[in-house]
Parts: C-alpha cells; sequence; structure tokens
C-alpha cells in the first residue's frame, strides 16, 4: 500500500497493521460467505456434489466445493493486505494455485492418488527449496539440534505432505475443519503478534484464514439441506498447507533470535506440535488400528476419531466441540509446561494426545458391555 496512506493513517491514531488486519479479515468473512450460495446454485444444477462413502459420515449428496470460496477469499485478500509476505516467499503464491487446481480437478473428477501426491510434492519443494520455510533445527527433540541442509529440505517436505493429508483425514464431520482452522490460526497468529513487529504479515494471514473459515462456517454447520456444503479437497489442501508453513515459519522465528523476538522458546518444535497434534494423532491412530487389523493404511474407513464419537451417539456439532476443547486442554497443557526439557514435553504432548484418540474407542467398548 501506499506509503503516504500509511503515514496519513499513523498522522491520525491508526496503526497501519491494525488497518490491515481488520479489513483483511472483514473483506476474507464476506468474499467466502458472499461466494459460498453462488457456489451451492451452481454444484446443485451441475451435479457438482459429494457422494456417500466409505469414509462419509453423511447419508445424502452434498455440494463439496466450498474451497473454492477459501481460495477465492485468501487470494484475493492474502496478497492485498498481507502482500509483505508475497515477496519474502517467492514461491508461495504459486504453490496455492497449484494446490487449488489439484483440489478442483479431484473434486470434480477424483484424481489417482499418486498424482495429488506428486503435486503435493511439487508445491512443497517449491516452497521448502524456492523460499527457505523448512525445519532447521529441533532444539534437542531425540537429541537434535542444527539438521544438514539436505536432511532439513528432506525432513521439512515430507512434513508439508504428512500434515495436508493429515489434516484433509479430520475433515470428515461437520465444522471440525473449519473449527480447528480457526483455532489453529489463532494461536498462531496470538504467538506471531507476540512476537514481534517482524511478524505482522503472518498475523494477519492468520487473520484472514480465520474469517475465511468463520464464513465457511455458516453454511457447513447448517441445518437446512438448501444451504449446506462441504469444503472438498481443495479446501482442506489449501487449509492444511496453509497451516503447515505457518507453523514451521512459527519454530523459525526462534531459530533466527531476530533482535524484535524477545524471548527464545527451547520447546518451539514441541509447541508447534502441540498446535497441530488433532491431524498428527487422528492419522496415527487410523495407522495403527488398521495395521492392527490387518489391512492397508491407504484403505478407507471410519476409525476416525470423530466416528467414534459419532457412534457414541453424539451429533456432528456435539461431537466437533469435544475434539476442539480437548485438543486446546493440550495446548494449554503444553503452554503452561512449556519450559520442560523438550523431550519430557514431547511425551505429554503425545500422550495425552492418544488419550483423547482413544477415550471414544473405550467408551464405546463399555457402551457395548
Amino acid at each position: 500500500m501506499n506509503n503516504n496512506f500509511e503515514t496519513f493513517l499513523e498522522s491520525t491514531g491508526i496503526s497501519f497493521f491494525y488497518f490491515k488486519l481488520l479489513l483483511g479479515f472483514a473483506f476474507s468473512f464476506l468474499i467466502t460467505y458472499v461466494a459460498i450460495p453462488t457456489i451451492i446454485k451452481i454444484s446443485r444444477r451441475k451435479n457438482l456434489m459429494d457422494e456417500p462413502g466409505a469414509r462419509s459420515s453423511h447419508l445424502r449428496k452434498i455440494p463439496n466445493l466450498g474451497g473454492i470460496a477459501i481460495f477465492f477469499s485468501l487470494g484475493v485478500c492474502a496478497p492485498i493486505f498481507a502482500y509483505e509476505l508475497f515477496d519474502r516467499y517467492k514461491f508461495l503464491f504459486a504453490s496455492f494455485i497449484i494446490l487449488f487446481f489439484v483440489g478442483v480437478m479431484d473434486d470434480i473428477m477424483v484424481l489417482r492418488a499418486y498424482k495429488k501426491l506428486l503435486a503435493q510434492i511439487l508445491v512443497s519443494a517449491l516452497l521448502v527449496i524456492g523460499s527457505d520455510v523448512r525445519i532447521r533445527n529441533l532444539f534437542g527433540v531425540f537429541g537434535v539440534y542444527e539438521i544438514n541442509y539436505y536432511v532439513s529440505v528432506a525432513f521439512s517436505i515430507l512434513t508439508f505432505i504428512i500434515l495436508i493429508n493429515a489434516f484433509n483425514l479430520i475433515d470428515g464431520i461437520d465444522g471440525l475443519a473449519g473449527s480447528y482452522t480457526i483455532a489453529t490460526s489463532a494461536l498462531f497468529g496470538i504467538s506471531f503478534f507476540r512476537l514481534g513487529s517482524h511478524n505482522d504479515p503472518l498475523v494477519i494471514l492468520c487473520g484472514i484464514l480465520i474469517a475465511a473459515s468463520l464464513g465457511f462456517l455458516f453454511y457447513n454447520l447448517s441445518n437446512k439441506r438448501s444451504t449446506k456444503i462441504f469444503m472438498g479437497d481443495t479446501g482442506s489442501m489449501i487449509l492444511g498447507f496453509l497451516l503447515s508453513f505457518t507453523g514451521i515459519s512459527f519454530i523459525d522465528i526462534f531459530i533466527a533470535k531476530r533482535d524484535d523476538v524477545f524471548y527464545h522458546l527451547q520447546s518451539a518444535p514441541v509447541i508447534a506440535v502441540a498446535i497441530l497434534i488433532l491431524p498428527i494423532i487422528d492419522t496415527l491412530t487410523v495407522i495403527i488400528t488398521r495395521i492392527y487389523h490387518k489391512k492397508s493404511v491407504l484403505s478407507p474407513d471410519k476409525n476416525h476419531i470423530h466416528h467414534k464419537l459419532l457412534n457414541l451417539g453424539l451429533t456432528h456439532r456435539r461431537s466437533t466441540a469435544y475434539i476442539i476443547a480437548y485438543y486446546l486442554f493440550i495446548i494449554i497443557a503444553a503452554y503452561f509446561l512449556r519450559h520442560l526439557n523438550v523431550n519430557q514435553l514431547l511425551l505429554i504432548i503425545v500422550t495425552l494426545g492418544f488419550l483423547g484418540a482413544y477415550i471414544p474407542i473405550f467408551l464405546l467398548r463399555f457402551k457395548k458391555d
């Protein structure tokens, strides 16, 4: 934005940062909120609907192109209100566009898994290698500190791919993916805000993510069939990618040790794991269950945490509320225990995560008995 306009705002006592944050939030919400009814109308007219399947928790066809509205909102608002990000990370927008294209193709035509994986590898490599967004240091987790460049690149690309797909797997009931995005973005946004003005564009990006998710949730949580929509792979891949980006950026801040960062958090990687724990634990739980039952780890089923809660008789909204509340509890625990040894803290966080995942299973067995 024009420097003269920034000077004018400062002269009136209005912070340029708060101005961008407020407008970015407002426009992101409005764009998503206004765009979705048109997308629903076109989806129904062209029969672009999500069919109930092996992983589905719904019984009828629902439009699944809500991710287009999320993309449109982020694609318009982020370059305008968080434009510094695209100077700092040259390949961020290109990666964003590629994921959108692949997600829409998958939602409409259903792409083969390897094609989606290739796209995910490509966008992850663009950001990790091209923009140098990577995990450089584990701060002593498993005794590892600074990581060799090539190992760091491979590990970071793998982290992006795992988190993108893990986020996609939690998108199985109404409200969960959107609510989790809001909670995670708020936590990262508050952290970036507290860590200095250098991170203002990241704070604004988090605000835009929250607003876009709120606009989507108005329809995703609707009880009216005519206004209900899912985000589809378009939305889940884009949100998973951006949450991975913010998580790795959060860790990287503490490595740089810039003058505007007022403290150094030794447990930064574990705090990031705590914030992103839900998709990580859910994916691990499903993989362990499939291996235990001698099934392919790629076979679709209903062994996710949200499916277990639905089996207990909870509604979609109550299941989402339980999951978000429990994992916020884990994050609060991580925050208060942040000065523990990183490996001890990681053990506590992972244990609490698995406990939350298996409580519904134990309750379901108790209910049957």
